[in-house]
């Protein structure tokens, strides 16, 4: 209408020329381009007025602002046939945290082993992953148990072709299935035995396929109790099984009270109480100082938790290893109470920690005979104590035989013995041994029995690796690892030995980004209600910035150093936090529902080419993640993009996205839901 009007008003004129045609169909293309690149940029309508993609100032309330369209009503897991996946750079961002994390060589040959495949971008001198050790390369990066040899790393390398497609299968439709089994409730897909009564594996072994059934709630599951109430009490129906409920019966410090399991305060496994139990072993040998000269301490075997407990009183930050033949599950229970756990097994292979990082190991009625198999599991405790560190045992009763074995290994690796008595009131006899802090004791053993390991032989190399019945050599050079005992707690988190040379700088920046993101984003702007929060994961740390971070808040940190990274974990150990090593092309060994929230930077984006189903790993985070728990996730946004549908199609509530420059963050919060079976 109103070009008819003005074409009524309109004077008749000439054609308008060729040239003057030309000329204006030019201008009125360049004008389009401008407007064009002004206002289609993928991240405008989210990023304006944001001044850093890290100081994201969310708001819960207002309406999520999402990367992906929204999916019709969930749907359904089948996943897409395994496929290689090729893998991508890091953001500009993180190489400047990452790059040239490789310690220097000098300082530290041994921190520098990983696997950066196709990373060109990134100055890392990296090997094939802890996961693979020179002599024994018979277990694939799926864990895979059978026997068979892999290609060498260089070959490996060769022959791995890439594949520039993306990470999940944008075609793929998922229709999610309950897990079955009579261990459902409680699945752990690496330890328990599927359709096997129950009973589990000797040894870590993966299902040969990718996990990508959901693990079932126990019926009347309820939210946990939040800490530190969760200390002295959890909702039994949350961990609930025949076999525990039997074991209660038998014990005075865990009561049946209406719907808690409760644990009194004045009641402990220990005789006369633990704090007794713990004065006890500090008169024994002043030098212990709990939560000053000791942080980090590693208990075998899971008790009533009362000695975790108070040892997270005086700032020792202990972490229990449940055994895989515990039927009772007593490590779920600790998990529950917000107690560091992780399930594993003292048998062939190393566990999964690098060597000299345990400033203590406690054993107390564990029932490990330490001595036999000519001494190997005792040797792995050599292996990862720190040089200088104590091994405390206790028990009620003696073993006349197995104490003269103990006596002769302890002689043997050189172990000084510090203290032994039997107290009257504990009714226990404990020992306390101290692993040397230099080579020169070494000399004075008459035999060279266990002999040394060979000088290529790294400590460090502990997934799947079987133990080596030898010993390790300990660091002389001041510029070694281990030659120097921590600073006491709390200076030891921000205190750093020169052993770590120019990382120091790199770790003190490492410090400064995550301070700023989780004062400015995490605890303001996610939405997240950290009075709720216990149990943390850092699914990719790298120097534990992360945890140090969180250090203020009431959490613990699970510093997770992937097995294809560089090898940061000492460092982790050494700033007084804890980690353990991890291939999450498998599950993790710890029970469903463990951990309140789960953090990911840019893990996704550095596993292309290796897993062979990514959509497990979700699935992972879905089983380890309790309803309520949180989610977040730093990656690219091409990345983000169908993780979040996916996340929808487990019915989660995303509570935020935020994209820029092709890189972004994702929280969300698990619920309850579960697919029908």
């Amino acid at each position: 209408m109103a070009g008819a009007r003005f074409g009524r008003n309109a004077k008749p004129r000439a054609p308008l020329s060729f040239c003057w045609k030309v000329l204006l169909a030019s201008f009125l293309g360049l004008s389009f381009v401008i407007v064009w690149s002004i206002f289609s940029s993928p991240s405008a309508s989210i990023s304006t007025g944001r001044d850093s993609f890290d100081n994201i100032q969310g708001n819960p309330s207002a309406p999520t602002q999402s990367i992906a369209s929204k999916l019709p009503p969930p749907v359904t897991v089948k996943p897409s046939s395994s496929r290689n996946e090729s893998e991508s750079s890091l953001r500009k961002e993180e190489k400047k945290r990452v790059v040239e994390q490789k310690p220097d060589a000098k300082a530290n040959p041994d921190e520098a082993h990983a696997d950066a495949e196709g990373e060109e971008e990134i100055e890392i001198d990296v090997e094939d992953g802890v996961d693979v050790n020179p002599e024994e390369e018979n277990q694939s990066s799926q864990g895979d148990t059978s026997g068979e040899e892999n290609e060498s790393n260089t070959d490996k390398k060769k022959s791995k072709k890439k594949n520039s497609g993306p990470l999940f299968d944008p075609k793929a439709r998922y229709e999610w299935k309950l897990c079955g089994g009579r261990n459902k409730h409680n699945y752990m897909p690496c330890i328990d035995m599927e359709g096997a009564g129950g009973r589990r594996h000797h040894e870590r072994s993966c299902p040969n396929g990718a996990v990508t059934c959901l693990v079932p709630l126990p019926r009347g599951y309820s939210a946990l109790v939040p800490w530190p109430e969760s200390k002295s009490k959890v909702l039994f129906g949350n961990v609930a099984h025949p076999k525990l409920s039997a074991f209660v019966k038998t014990k005075n410090w865990v009561k049946v009270s209406g719907e808690y399991l409760t644990f009194p305060s004045q009641e402990s496994e220990f005789k006369g109480g633990v704090q007794h139990y713990l004065d006890s072993i500090e008169e024994m040998v002043p030098d212990i100082e709990w939560g000053k000269n000791i942080r980090i301490l590693l208990d075998i075997g899971c008790s009533d938790g009362s000695f975790v407990g108070t040892l997270l009183e005086k700032d020792v930050l202990t972490l229990s290893l449940g055994m895989m033949n515990d039927q009772t599950d007593l490590a779920q229970v600790l998990l529950e109470r917000g107690i560091p756990a992780v399930v594993g097994n003292l048998g062939i292979r190393r566990l999964p920690f690098p060597g000299g990082i345990f400033d203590a190991i406690h054993c107390s009625g564990c029932n490990v005979h330490w001595h036999s198999n000519g001494g190997r599991l005792l040797l792995e405790m050599n292996r990862i104590l720190r040089p200088g560190g104590y091994f405390i045992m206790s028990s009620s009763h003696g073993d006349a035989e197995s104490e003269v074995g103990m006596s002769s290994l302890t002689a043997s690796i050189c172990w000084n013995v510090l203290a032994h008595k039997t107290d009257e009131i504990s009714e226990l006899g404990v020992k306390l041994y101290q692993r040397p802090a230099s080579n020169e004791i070494y000399d004075l053993r008459r035999r060279n029995e266990p002999p040394f390991c060979k000088d290529g032989e790294n400590q460090d190399f502990a997934w799947y690796a079987p133990i080596k019945t030898c010993l390790h050599k300990l660091p002389a050079a001041i510029e070694e690892r281990g030659t120097d005992w921590p600073e006491e707690w709390p200076n030891r988190l921000e205190t750093f030995p020169e052993w770590l040379g120019d990382l120091q700088e790199k770790i003190i920046a490492d410090n400064e980004h995550w301070k700023a993101i989780i004062s400015r984003s995490y605890l303001v702007g996610l939405g997240i209600d950290w009075s709720k929060i216990r149990n943390v994961m850092d699914m990719k740390a790298i120097y534990g910035g992360f945890a140090a971070a969180l250090a203020p808040q009431k959490v613990w940190v699970m510093n997770v150093v992937p097995v294809h990274a560089p090898n940061t974990l000492p460092i982790i150990f050494e700033r007084g936090l804890l980690g353990i090593f991890h291939d999450w092309c498998e599950p993790f060994s710890t029970y469903p529902r463990s951990y309140d929230l789960l953090h990911a930077d840019h893990l996704f984006s550095r596993l292309k080419n290796r897993c062979k189903e990514p959509i497990a790993i979700l699935v992972e985070m879905d089983r380890i993640l309790r309803p309520g728990g949180w989610v977040i996730i730093r990656d690219k946004s091409e990345i983000l993009n169908p993780i979040e549908k996916i996340f929808k199609t487990l019915h989660w509530d995303i509570t935020m996205t935020f994209t820029r420059d092709k890189e972004g963050i994702i929280c969300v919060q698990k619920t309850m839901w579960r697919p029908l079976t």
